[in-house]
């Protein structure tokens, strides 16, 4: 970012008009995006009943939707759904009802567009990478694909790409599982 151009903060997010817009910043550069589409939303629902379904089951920690995250002040984003274990909501979780250190996982349905795609698959990488978290799911609904990045020493590095009828699992969570097929049957019907 050249040094005359303005940084965004926190701050500047509560400013923010309530317009359905998702409003974000990664290094004190803001990103705008519009409402996710049914068919975007139908896919964080099945990923996130899936994730809460074997966290019910576990105990072991909750899966949330679009919760705010907020890294520094000028890295502020509200990523699709997020995994945390107990014992990290119990240390990330803020006096402001917003996570402050990273969740072992973050997962990310990309939206139409070349911008979108590139913040997702660069921008986000980076920061989730940059922050710690340690496996990141970016869920491609058109492709009816899921590329799945695993922390290795320092990094997120892709792990394995998966296509229908393919099987989802992490080392985070032993014992879950999820088909491409299931988490995708639903927005197949819009």
């Amino acid at each position: 970012m050249a040094p005359n151009v303005r940084r965004f903060t926190s701050a500047d997010l509560a400013l923010m008009p309530d317009d359905g817009k998702r409003y974000e910043i990664i290094g004190g550069e803001l990103y705008v995006s519009r409402q996710p589409s049914t068919e975007h939303q139908l896919v964080c629902s099945a990923a996130t009943w899936a994730l809460e379904a074997w966290s019910r089951a576990t105990g072991v920690g909750s899966a949330i939707a679009a919760p705010g995250l907020v890294f520094a002040d000028d890295d502020d984003v509200a990523p699709d759904l997020i995994w945390i274990s107990r014992e990290r909501l119990a240390t990330a979780l803020g006096q402001d009802g917003h996570l402050h250190s990273a969740p072992e996982l973050v997962v990310e349905v990309l939206s139409p567009g070349a911008a979108n795609t590139r913040r997702d698959r660069e921008v986000k990488l980076t920061l989730y990478s940059r922050r710690g978290v340690r496996e990141y799911w970016i869920i491609d609904g058109p492709n009816r694909r899921v590329e799945i990045y695993r922390r290795e020493n320092l990094a997120l590095v892709l792990a394995a790409t998966l296509d229908e009828p393919d099987t989802l699992t992490s080392p985070l969570m032993p014992g879950f599982v999820l088909t491409l097929d299931v988490l995708f049957a639903t927005a197949a019907r819009v």
